[in-house]
Formats: C-alpha cells, structure tokens, sequence
C-alpha cells in the first residue's frame, strides 16, 4: 500500500512512542528499514525526516494508519477518563473511526488479510447497527456534514481551551502546590499555543503541547526567586488533602511530573516517558519509587487505584478556575505586541549608538605620546642675566673667526 496524504508522519515523540508501543528497538527498526540505527534516531529526535520509500516504509512499520483504529475497538478514549484526566486530545469521531478502520483494512490487505471492502461492510454495518448511525442518517445528512464549515482559529482555539484548561489547571495545582501558579502556567502555556498556533493546531495531540508547556513553565526553578513566591500558601482545609499535597511535594519534581502523567492523568508508559523525555525504564523506576513515597507515608494509598481516585478528588476539592479563553487571547497578543515593540526600540537604539561611534570615532592612527620621565643630576636652569667682562671677551673671540670649516673646531695653540 502507498503512504498517501492522509496518513502523516507523527510528530518526533509520537514517532518514539509508538516505536516502543510496538516492542520495537532503534536497532530492529533500522535492521527492517535498512537504514542505520542514528538515522532512526535522527527521525525520532526531529533532526531529519524520512522520505520517499522509507517513509512509507518507516509509517507502515510505526502503523500510524492503524493507531486509532485500535483504540477504538479497546474502548480507549480520553472522554471516559475522569475530570483530572480531562487534558488529553478529543475522542475520535465516528468519521474518523471509520477512515482508520478503512486504512487499517488497505494495510491488512497489503499483508494478505481479508479485503479492505469487507472491513468498509463491517464498519458500516456496526453503523448501521447503533442509533442515529450513518445508515439512519442518509446521504443528505452526509452532505450537510461535508458542507459544513470549519472553524476559525479564533473559535478552535477557544474550543481547546474549553476542553483542556480546567482540568489544566488541577494537575498543575498537584505539580506545584501553589493556585496563583497553576492559573499563571496554565495561561502562559495557552498564550504560547496561540502565538505558535499554526503549529499547535497540526500537531496529533494539542492539548499534550499545551499540557508539556505548562507542566515546564511551573517547574521552572526561577519561580523561587520571585518575592511573591517565597511565602507558601494556605494548604487544603481537609487533613487527608494537606497529607497526600505534602507527600507530593517532598517528591523531586521529575518524580512527581512522572507520577501525575501516569496514576494522575492516565497517560500510558510509553507516552509519559516521551513527554518526560526519558526512555521508558527510566519512566517505570520513577512511577515505583514514587508510589513507594508515597505508601511509605500514606499506607491506605499502596493500590494504584486508590491513589488514582486520591489524585482527582484533590484536584476536583479546590475550586480552581481558568480565565476565560477570549481574555487569555488578548493578554497573549498584548504581550506578543510588547515584545515587538520592545525588539523594535531595541534595534533602534542599537543602530543609534552604532551610528554615533562611527561618526565620532577617529578616521586615522595617531601614535601615542610616551610618559615624561625625570632626569637626575642635572645643574638647575638658571635665568638669562647680563654677561661678565670675560663672556664677553669670549663671544667677541668667537665672533671674529670664521663660522665654517676645520678651523674652528681645531683649538689655537696660541
């Protein structure tokens, strides 16, 4: 089958992720592509980009087409999650379902697996089968939907903000301990993501962008240097609240971000070593050292399960609320206009002071004077006073001879 358009290449951590969800090596996945093993690495890090033959070769083995073809017949959506898990990308819709499950069917067929039109009958006839699916619906329904306009960036933008920020907002409340500084990262991050939208809206998961900018934006170590972040903040009014907040914070924060990606937003091994940019034994050790933390202190959150439902009832018991998506837009252009007009002055001045050394600076060399020194042992000057009997004599002798040639240098024996 060839790679068409439809399939993209993933983003470079997509493309790690699914490598590892895969069971698949750096080594066998170059042995397979017959490519060395840095240029797999070079994909997955971003720094260059398969083409041709190897990219639908390198696509097929990732299987890119058949991913969320996948997690629809698991059941896996982020819908189902609870609100603290609320953060991932939106469900897939049935449309979208159903072109998966037909690209996974070409692919199936390819390797000699049933044909892609009884896939395409299966899908349509478990449409058919639920209410209000494509077969009830009909073709005029169809049409309307394919007529339907897309949204604005405005109004896409908004709807992710919708969609993710709350929930946002929590899980950085769990990173940090600190509400102004959850609501603070949650903002910048969002204000990053319109600013770089036309980025942020291709990417397979913009919710995960946002979530990863907001997640490194409150653990930045230079928080601590501000005054108004130097004083902790009241704790949960609940005791079991204050305990399980303490033990997170104790945490280091890698082991702590490692802990809320995966007990606390469901996130899967694989996909929170690759937003923790660790591989994913690393990720495992950190998720069991920080559950070992945390029952060595809280015993009755030894389970997983508890410790899940313990994370999203302290994140749901405080009311943390994000600002509206129409002012976070506003503040962000606000400052994105600051910054420019401040790189504008900047380079004015620059030119400026430029300007003036070259018109005041010297056009040629002039060599330096040396430093005067003192000499020693010299008679004092005297002043010019009026000449004795014998100066005279001297001069007038002197006078009278001739001014050039041997003879006056040669003394007179006379």
């Amino acid at each position: 089958m060839t790679q068409g358009s439809a399939t993209p290449l993933p983003a470079p951590k997509e493309r790690r992720r699914l490598r590892e969800a895969r069971a698949l090596t750096q080594a066998e996945l170059a042995s397979r592509l017959g490519v060395s093993r840095s240029t797999v690495r070079s994909w997955e890090t971003g720094r260059t980009t398969p083409r041709g033959r190897k990219l639908e070769a390198y696509v097929r083995l990732l299987g890119v087409g058949t991913t969320l073809s996948d997690d629809a017949v698991s059941g896996r959506q982020e819908g189902s999650v609870p609100a603290l898990v609320g953060a991932g990308a939106p469900p897939p819709s049935r449309e979208n379902r159903a072109s998966a499950n037909r690209r996974a069917s070409e692919d199936r067929t390819a390797d000699g697996a049933e044909p892609a039109e009884h896939a395409d009958r299966g899908v349509v006839d478990r449409d058919r089968d639920r209410p209000g699916g494509e077969g009830e619906r009909g073709d005029a329904d169809q049409d309307s939907a394919v007529r339907e306009p897309s949204l604005t960036p405005a109004q896409a933008f908004d709807a992710l903000y919708a969609f993710a920020a709350p929930a946002l907002v929590r899980q950085t409340y769990l990173l940090t301990g600190r509400r102004e500084l959850a609501r603070e990262s949650v903002e910048r991050a969002f204000q990053l993501a319109w600013y770089r939208w036309p980025e942020v809206a291709v990417d397979r998961d913009p919710a995960g962008w946002v979530r990863a900018t907001a997640y490194e934006y409150a653990l930045s170590p230079w928080h601590r240097l501000r005054p108004r972040y130097r004083h902790p903040e009241a704790p949960p009014a609940g005791g079991s609240e204050r305990a399980l907040l303490d033990v997170l914070l104790t945490l280091p924060p890698v082991y702590r971000r490692t802990l809320l990606l995966y007990d606390g937003v469901g996130l899967g091994l694989p996909e929170t070593a690759a937003e923790t940019e660790a591989s994913t034994p690393a990720a495992a050790n950190r998720v069991l050292h920080a559950r070992e933390a945390v029952a060595a202190r809280l015993p009755e959150l030894a389970l997983p399960e508890d410790l899940h439902r313990r994370l999203t009832e302290l994140g749901s018991a405080e009311r943390l609320r994000a600002a509206k998506p129409r002012t976070v837009r506003h503040h962000g252009e606000h400052r994105a206009r600051q910054w420019t007009r401040a790189a504008i002055a900047f380079t004015v001045l620059l030119i400026g002071v430029t300007a003036l050394t070259l018109r005041t600076a010297p056009d040629h060399y002039e060599a330096p004077l040396s430093p005067p020194e003192t000499i020693h042992g010299l008679p004092p000057r005297s002043a010019p006073g009026p000449l004795s009997a014998e100066e005279l004599v001297l001069r007038a002798k002197l006078r009278s001879q001739t001014s050039s040639g041997p003879e006056r240098l040669v003394p007179d024996i006379r």
